[in-house]
Formats: C-alpha cells, structure tokens, sequence
C-alpha cells in the first residue's frame, strides 16, 4: 500500500474509535487520556485542528496558524472531528500531493509531501490508540498498517531536545526485544502502553 492509503485507512479507523464515544451523556469525554493533561476532548480537538492543518498544507497555506487553531464551539466532537478527517483525506487524494510542499509549523518548515503524508499516518494510528485506551475499546489496524507505522516511527528523531512539553512526541520508551509493532510504535513515541490495560488489539 502507498502512504496515501495507509493514511486513509488510519484515519478513518481514528474515526471509529472517535465516534465510538457517542454523545458523551455519561462523561466520556472528560475522561483522561494517554495524552498527559488532555482529556478526551481536548484529544480530540486536537486532531481535529491537525486533520485542519494538514488539509490547509497539502493545499499550500499550511504556513497560516489560523488552520492550525483548535476551534471553540464546533458542536459535537465526533461530529467534527470526522469532517476535518473527510477535509484531509480529500486533499490528501488530489492529484499531484506527493510532490508538494507540506508547510508544517510544529515540524519547523516544509517537506515532501510524501514524507508529511506518512507523519499524518503514523499520527494517526498512534491517536487512534489514544483514543482507543480512553474508551477501553480495540483497533481494528492489520498487521501491515501496524509495521508500516513503526517504520515510519524508527524515523522520528529521538533527540531529547526536541522532546517533551510544546514537541510533537513525548520522550521515547525503552523497547524490549521482541516487542509487537504497535507496543514498538507506542513507546518509540512516547507511551506507554502497559499503563491503559483495557486498550489491547
């Protein structure tokens, strides 16, 4: 599979997880997730600002913060996290993405478009085990989507300087051997997987 369609399959299985949390009566969406300080709400408005964001780069203005910005006020979170994914998968599917310029603000600059597709990808996958771990429910990811994302996860620089608090990814775990991709991926980016039993695969 291209990075194109391991993005999207990623993206819409972050969907059902996402959707998965209903109309939130019970509290759901207060619910603290892998993500240290972030509810689920607060989760989930900030994939919806990314899905935003990257549709806004692979359209060349990725460079404006407003695409950026977690917007107030956008009604149901379910709801409006799966119209930004719809927004990203579709610029993703025009003609010519992968030669781009991706403009990416949090990342530093620009990159191929190929390369900030498979950052949107791995992103995902690891989100929609956030949220998965949140609601206590199971990711429906192949085995081939799973090795994809850690190969692209191997990737991601470990410095820990550009780690942490206002980075994209938390400090990398230590990897045991004979770790499964998804665990490898989690913990390569930060979580730790060990902590949200209920998440599983």
């Amino acid at each position: 599979m291209d990075v194109v369609e391991l993005d999207r399959i990623a993206v819409q299985e972050a969907s059902r997880v996402v959707d998965s949390a209903g109309d939130g009566d019970d509290g759901v969406w207060e619910r603290d997730t892998p993500c240290a300080g972030w509810n689920l709400r607060r989760l989930v408005a900030h994939m919806t600002a990314q899905h935003h964001g990257f549709a806004a780069a692979a359209r060349g203005v990725g460079g404006d913060p407003g695409y950026w910005r977690e917007r107030e006020g956008t009604g149901e979170p379910a709801r409006a996290h799966r119209a930004a994914a719809d927004a990203a998968l579709g610029a993703f599917a025009e003609a010519g993405v992968l030669e781009r310029e991706f403009v990416l603000p949090e990342l530093g600059g620009g990159f191929p478009g190929r390369t900030a597709i498979a950052f949107h990808f791995v992103d995902y996958v690891v989100h929609a085990w956030d949220v998965a771990a949140t609601l206590g429910v199971r990711l429906q990811l192949t085995n081939e989507v799973l090795t994809a994302a850690l190969t692209v996860a191997r990737r991601v620089p470990t410095d820990p300087a550009a780690r942490g608090p206002g980075f994209a990814f938390a400090p990398a775990l230590k990897v045991a051997d004979g770790t499964g991709p998804l665990e490898e991926t989690l913990r390569l980016l930060g979580r730790e997987p060990q902590a949200w039993p209920g998440s599983g695969r």
